[in-house]
């Protein structure tokens, strides 16, 4: 589960990590109180799951009420990256004189947390060149590993005090909250040192909601996820271009994990799960058309209880059907997987080997 940023600040806030004064409504009528309560000048900020807000003016400067009655409409009524906004924060601005980049996520490969800083905030963190990157364990980060980034990313005196609190409040908050993903950007820097989070991000771990009944308050799922959840199926939209596809939470996940490695970006992530039917699975496929930001599907399948024939009729029918006109890159494995591969030989299937070869693929085809 994907928190909207008004959702990251509230556990940011229970975790003592300082916020920006904000207020968040859903309507205009509620939005012209909070307005009211807040004062002006503000932020009117989109609510959505993803990023890139800004590039589309989904995040505006409002100085009076007049600017207040033409924007707040205006940016309730978008759509970022195919998500309707769901929700505005109004949110009183900061003066600062520097931006950082923070986040702290799982790395599975290596089974530990990872951090990775910067000394600029605000951008592309990809684009940024001099990231600092370390490991930390699967525990809460101890104190000499927060000073040595944020020494290496330049901050000097009471700055590295601030800087070291919010990484150990925030390596707390993924721990206790089993989180796969927080992350600051921008983390700014106030003119007396003090730190701020302007923003935030944090991806939980649905394997793990059964523990932490506390987040089901922040639970919204995009219709499509609903659709897929009254299927049968499990399906997470998520910003990239690649929808990824296989059976089994454990194998879907980290098959994500090796794509984003290998510099993919993950569309979707869904698990057609341990019942699967060529119906079901056509039922996802269907979902996966109407994502158009899809350039390329991505299957990774061991046959077990779900026999790769059962998927690969499924892409026949939908191929038939015109349904899908993708590039789809296989690995099957398992249980009629020879058959399986031969049912799909001459589709727009290419079928690999390894799941690391069908990544490489899928990786270079939709940048075609």
């Amino acid at each position: 589960m994907r928190l909207l940023e008004y959702q990251a600040k509230q556990l940011f806030s229970e975790y003592g990590i300082k916020i920006p004064k904000g207020i968040t409504s859903k309507n205009i009528e509620q939005g012209r109180k909070d307005a009211k309560e807040l004062g002006f000048p503000f932020v009117i900020k989109a609510q959505v799951p993803v990023g890139g807000r800004g590039k589309v003016g989904a995040i505006q400067k409002c100085n009076n009420a007049d600017e207040f009655e033409l924007k707040y409409p205006q940016i309730l009524e978008m759509t970022v990256k195919g998500e309707k906004v769901r929700a505005i924060l109004l949110e009183k601005m900061a003066e600062y004189k520097k931006e950082l980049y923070l986040s702290l996520f799982l790395n599975r490969g290596k089974r530990c947390y990872t951090i990775i800083a910067s000394a600029e905030g605000g951008v592309e963190i990809e684009s940024v060149k001099n990231q600092v990157i370390r490991e930390a364990g699967l525990g809460d980060v101890e104190k000499s590993v927060a000073e040595e980034v944020a020494k290496a990313i330049g901050l000097k005196d009471n700055t590295v005090n601030e800087f070291v609190d919010l990484v150990q409040r925030l390596s707390k908050l993924i721990v206790e909250k089993e989180a796969e993903l927080a992350e600051i950007n921008p983390v700014a820097i106030l003119n007396d040192g003090s730190i701020l989070a302007l923003d935030g991000k944090i991806i939980t771990d649905d394997n793990a909601g059964f523990r932490h009944r506390e987040l089901a308050k922040f639970q919204e799922r995009s219709e499509l996820e609903e659709k897929a959840e009254k299927s049968g199926f499990t399906l997470v939209e998520l910003d990239g271009n690649i929808a990824v596809v296989g059976n089994g939470a454990g194998l879907v996940m980290s098959t994500l994990d090796m794509l984003s490695d290998n510099g993919g970006k993950p569309a979707c992530f869904l698990d057609v799960g341990g019942g699967a039917t060529t119906e079901s699975v056509y039922e996802a496929l269907t979902l996966v058309s109407k994502m158009n930001k899809v350039k390329g599907i991505l299957v990774n399948l061991y046959g077990g209880i779900v026999k790769t024939t059962t998927v690969a009729s499924a892409f026949i029918k939908a191929y038939d059907d015109k349904l899908i006109d993708l590039p789809v890159f296989a690995r099957l494995m398992g249980a009629e997987s020879d058959k399986a591969k031969e049912m799909l030989k001459n589709t727009k299937t290419k079928l690999f080997d390894s799941v690391e070869a069908a990544i490489n693929a899928a990786v270079i085809g939709v940048r075609k």
